[in-house]
């Protein structure tokens, strides 16, 4: 038997972290015609933004790849939350990643890798959705990286 994106998270050595709360007037999941959009998800620790800043600047790629993964897993909490368990989750639809860059860094796809990575190692090939990565100036509360996700529900 296959094992579950739960079971394959716990042999991973990772857990969900708590729901993400908004920071603003959003929905952190919303739902329509079996599909979940999870709003932009940035990594706090203690109520503030876990290495702020830009990529390559202030950041290192490896430590904002990290963060994608940590980013990823907030949203997967988030659905958790929304549809009750991963295994409600069909297959990943889509992955948004935005990253703060500093001028000349042109590396944003291995940041983003981070959290590609990840959702094929709970989710099998159905983790492995369409991607949009993107550099960007600057972040909310200058995260330096921003992860969405779309997924198919049941």
């Amino acid at each position: 038997m296959a094992r579950t994106p739960t079971q394959r998270l716990r042999e991973l050595g990772l857990s969900l972290p708590p729901p993400p709360t908004p920071k603003g007037s959003y929905a952190p999941v919303t739902r329509a015609a079996g599909l979940a959009w999870v709003s932009g998800q940035i990594v706090f620790e203690n109520g503030a933004v876990v290495h702020p800043g830009t990529v390559d600047h202030d950041v290192p790629p490896a430590v904002a790849s990290e963060l994608c993964r940590r980013a990823t897993l907030q949203a997967l909490s988030a659905l958790a939350a929304e549809l009750g368990s991963l295994e409600a989750i069909r297959r990943v639809v889509r992955l948004g990643v935005f990253v703060a860059v500093s001028p000349g860094f042109h590396r944003e796809h291995e940041v983003a890798n981070g959290a590609s990575d990840l959702l094929v190692e709970l989710f099998g090939e159905a983790g492995r959705g369409s991607r949009t990565t993107v550099g960007v100036a600057d972040l909310p509360l200058h995260g330096p990286v921003e992860v969405e996700l779309l997924v198919a529900t049941d």
